[in-house]
């Protein structure tokens, strides 16, 4: 363990300097992982922990062509590596629930009558045992319950690791019934490929990922990339300059300013006029949306977002639905002039980024 001063505050963390891989080999030497769910982040944590020496097979449903064939690609070999949800459940004794939050309520009861004494269920997002009175995940007690969460998308837990770099995570144990839970948390989370890990709950988890997802990270982030399009084009701007100057330059530019070495530097490295206009606005925008994410989190916390998410995705036809929504997104004439500024990038950025990405499996959220 190591104790980091972060702002004064003072964690204590996990890093892989400590907790190297050669000791999470050791730990999960006996251990079959098995990886309920090749969507979203079980094909990234699947492939790294195979290739950090894990014993690893997958459970897909063939009922899902498209996650089962993508398997097949990513070399799993059926009847080998690659089984039905029941018999990987059967042949794992760390069992990672890495379907979506809809789908785990649905799978649940399988993956239950194989939770036998000694065994670990493994999530990577708390929902179903924070809410565990909604979704009926409820696991035996003499089961493991362990999480651990990466902060990042599947596309990127991957891409990190064919880096050479970590992506940070979080972990948390809600029970431990073998009294090596924390140990088997911590290995599998390095074996996965995280940078360092902080400890969490699985409440907190929950709550701080279904409120970043619905703000800065993804609904206020759209929202407000929205808000200052639609502005610019009323007052005159062309579909290239309004989206340039609202998306282009951030994603291109500044934020990665703000990712090599924080927000101060990145205000130091712009214009006086752009540096003195963000101090000027920053405290405006912020008392803006300051109600606004408080009465997010207070709909996360008592469970209401947890509520619309199960009845809205669990519903039939819900895949047309979200389809139509997300179609709206990508038909609209900012995202539209997006794909078009893309073309236009230098095909040589083109070709950096192919290259970057090459080989990598896994989707973003």
């Amino acid at each position: 363990m190591a104790i980091i001063d972060f702002g004064g505050t003072k964690e204590t963390v996990v890093t892989r300097k400590e907790f190297p891989l050669a000791k999470a080999r050791k730990i999960l030497k006996k251990e079959v992982v098995a990886v309920i769910g090749y969507g979203v982040q079980g094909p990234a944590q699947a492939l790294n922990m195979k290739d950090n020496g894990i014993h690893v097979i997958i459970g897909q449903s063939k009922k899902f062509p498209r996650d089962w064939d993508r398997a097949v690609a990513d070399g799993w070999v059926p009847g080998k590596t690659l089984f039905e949800v029941e018999e990987a459940c059967d042949r794992g004794t760390i069992i990672q629930m890495l379907v979506s939050d809809a789908a785990q309520r649905a799978v649940w009861p399988v993956v239950k009558k194989f939770l036998t004494p000694g065994k670990a269920l493994y999530f990577s997002h708390g929902f179903s045992i924070t809410y565990r009175k909604q979704t009926g995940v409820v696991p035996p007690k003499g089961v493991d319950v362990i999480m651990v969460a990466p902060k990042g998308s599947g596309l990127n837990v991957r891409r990190n690791f064919l880096a050479g770099v970590g992506i940070n995570s979080s972990y948390a144990v809600f029970q431990d019934a073998t009294g090596r839970a924390g140990e088997r948390c911590i290995a599998v989370g390095i074996a996965v490929g995280s940078g360092y890990l902080f400890p969490t709950t699985f409440p907190h988890e929950t709550n701080s990922d279904l409120t970043g997802e619905r703000g800065v990270l993804m609904g206020c982030l759209a929202g407000v990339m929205e808000a200052q399009y639609d502005v610019l084009r009323a007052a005159g701007h062309t579909p290239s300059e309004a989206f340039n100057e609202t998306v282009e330059e951030l994603t291109q530019s500044l934020i990665r300013l703000v990712d090599e070495k924080g927000m101060d530097w990145m205000y130091s490295n712009c214009s006086a006029t752009a540096q003195r206009g963000a101090l000027d606005w920053k405290p405006r925008f912020r008392k803006a949306v300051l109600p606004v994410f408080k009465e997010l989190y207070r709909r996360v916390k008592s469970g209401a977002e947890a509520k619309r998410v199960i009845e809205v995705c669990g519903a039939a036809g819900y895949p047309k639905v979200v389809a139509k929504e997300l179609a709206a997104i990508r038909d609209s004439e900012m995202w539209r002039a997006g794909a078009a500024v893309r073309d236009l990038r230098p095909k040589e950025a083109a070709k950096a980024i192919g290259k970057e990405t090459k080989g990598v499996s896994g989707r973003s959220y």
